[in-house]
């Protein structure tokens, strides 16, 4: 930097294959002063299979010591270093260390800038087959099944496509919730092992992949669900509870009236019982 200063560079790392990377990761990696990285040995592991060789420093930089490096990392910026964040796989900042140093960099007066390159929320998103017009990205779901279904009733009406990440060993059970809260036959793409050599793509009907989901499943997941339909049903309390109320006159019971509802609407099965609590309030006794 002109003023002495150096900068904050977060650069994109290979997702999956390390030939993926730019002629610009290569030289940053090969010429930065500090490089903070998620985890030092996958580092090091790229930069042989990149036959890059580190000049500067390298230093962990995750989750649970990303505050306590603060302080060192702002010093080197003001010696004149700049520093590169690199993560595992993909951008730093998502769901990934770096939003921290980036907040803490700015508000000292240090430039931030980026080398972009792969996301595997993006190449999700491209690959799926929904709309790409409009997403958003969700992250990890909550791990806690009761925390997960809340988060999924927040979300059931968003109309943009959704991106997540998921564990392996919990897709099955929040392909499940997310059946539960948005309706079975709303669309998803499961994308396993993005640009690796194993890598899947699965496409169909949230109900669908819950199944497949049941068997073993492995490797790195990004999840890509369809918005809300844009001719969303009339989901006033009135008419969630109007819609209970035909079907218990077919004959069905209450609990399973208000679960076939609430799927159809793609609401909780709360807010349709509670739709219906409401309107037996409001009729009075009789």
């Amino acid at each position: 930097m002109a003023d002495g200063r150096g900068r904050v560079v977060l650069a994109a790392t290979p997702i999956g294959r390390p030939d993926d990377a730019s002629e610009r990761l290569r030289a940053a990696l090969a010429g930065a002063g500090v490089i903070a990285a998620e985890d030092t040995r996958r580092l090091r592991r790229l930069c042989a299979d990149l036959g890059v060789r580190p000049a500067g420093r390298i230093v962990s930089h995750y989750d649970a010591n990303e505050v306590a490096r603060l302080p060192a990392l702002l010093d080197s910026l003001a010696a004149g270093a700049d520093v590169l964040v690199v993560t595992d796989a993909g951008l730093p900042a998502v769901s990934d260390p770096g939003y921290r140093l980036v907040r803490a960099a700015l508000d000292a007066g240090f430039e931030v800038t980026a080398l972009p390159g792969p996301s595997a929320v993006t190449t999700a998103l491209i690959v799926s087959g929904l709309p790409v017009d409009r997403f958003c990205f969700e992250g990890f779901l909550p791990r806690k099944s009761a925390q997960r279904r809340q988060a999924l009733a927040v979300l059931a009406r968003e109309p943009r496509t959704l991106v997540f990440f998921e564990a392996p060993h919990r897709l099955a059970d929040s392909l499940d919730d997310l059946a539960a809260a948005f309706g079975a036959d709303r669309p998803a793409a499961v994308c396993r092992e993005l640009t690796k050599t194993h890598e899947e793509i699965r496409r169909g009907p949230l109900g669908g992949l819950a199944e497949w989901a049941a068997g073993e499943v492995r490797g790195e997941i990004t999840l890509v669900v369809g918005g809300a339909p844009d001719a969303a049903p009339d989901l006033a309390p009135g008419a969630l509870a109007a819609r209970v109320a035909e079907r218990e006159a077919a004959g069905q019971p209450r609990k399973d009236a208000i679960a076939d509802v609430a799927r159809d609407a793609g609401v909780p099965k709360r807010e349709v019982f509670d739709a219906v609590v409401a309107a037996r309030s409001a009729a009075g006794p009789g």
